[in-house]
Parts: structure tokens; sequence; C-alpha cells
């Protein structure tokens, strides 16, 4: 018998876990000018995300000095606090 068979399957595959597109807040910095309003359009008006409709979440690689209000389904705690200390704010989708 192979391996394969042998050997017993752990653990199970989630059908419903979300899988979200990811941006950073070094590619925001990048991409967007100052007072931009950056939401799911937006992202894939610049090329960050391939997809409108799938969630997006924010991640806190990188520095932002540039006022923006973001619009995402989800971020990191330190992804929002370098958003609003640079003066912008983000509004998480429930």
């Amino acid at each position: 018998m192979p391996l394969n068979r042998r050997l017993p399957k752990r653990g199970f595959t989630n059908i419903f876990k979300k899988h979200y597109q990811l941006v950073n807040l070094d590619e925001l910095e990048a991409r967007f000018e100052a007072d931009a309003k950056v939401d799911a359009q937006a992202l894939v008006a610049v090329g960050l995300i391939k997809y409108a409709d799938r969630p997006v979440k924010l991640l806190g690689r990188g520095a932002i000095a540039k006022v923006l209000q973001v619009q995402v389904d989800k971020a990191s705690k330190a992804a929002v606090a370098a958003v609003e200390a640079a003066g912008g704010a983000v509004t998480v989708k429930s």
C-alpha cells in the first residue's frame, strides 16, 4: 500500500474560511495621493488587489505619512494606529 494511504489524515479544511486580499501601509503610501479615499474599487484601479468583491485586510508593514480615508473589511491594530497617527481614518466594514 502507498505511504500516503498508510498514514492517517489529520485535521480538516474549513470550507467557510474567508480569504482576504492583503494590503500593506507601504503600498498605500506609494500608490495614493494625500487626502485620497481608499476602498476596494480604488485598490483595484491602482492594481494592489485583483477583485473588488472579495474582502480586503489592511496590514501594518511599512510607514505612512499621508492622510488617507481607508475603508476595508478587516485591519490590524498596528495599521489602524499608523493611519490614525498620520491624521487619516480607517473604517472597518462588518
